[in-house]
């Protein structure tokens, strides 16, 4: 590599990886909503619920349209980690394969020591913090 010229890091799973994690793979097929708000309160650091962002989620669904919403948070994730638009556009991934699209977010934040289905906890290995009782 000349003068530090590095490819983007490659997703931890492949677009087409839903198998991987069966119990995500269900409940994405059953409740994309849940999934997704997942994934945002992650992405968003705890700034946006999983609730309300499930909420959001499932009301475009009613319009067709939430394939929108969830293609703004795979860019969200994907500048925030170096990550490739692959195979192909992120809205383009999303209207044609949302719930595999969906799966592969969660591995990959799973892989970055994040669990979206426990929420948001902090980044990964930080210290836990005191009570807002607790003084030092």
């Amino acid at each position: 590599m000349i003068f530090g010229n590095r490819p983007p890091p490659k997703w931890s799973t492949g677009l087409l990886g839903c198998g991987e994690d069966p119990k995500t793979c269900f409940v994405t097929c059953c409740l994309p909503c849940i999934t997704f708000g997942q994934i945002a309160e992650v992405v968003d650091e705890g700034r946006s619920s999983c609730l309300g962002q499930g909420f959001a989620y499932g009301l475009l669904m009613c319009v067709q349209c939430h394939w929108l919403l969830s293609c703004l948070y795979r860019e969200k994730l994907r500048k925030k980690y170096g990550l490739a638009a692959e195979p192909c556009c992120d809205c383009c991934v999303h209207c044609c394969c949302e719930a595999c699209a969906l799966c592969q977010e969660h591995a990959e934040l799973k892989a970055r020591g994040l669990d979206p289905s426990k929420g948001w906890i902090g980044p990964p290995n930080a210290p836990p913090g005191l009570p807002p009782s607790m003084f030092r």
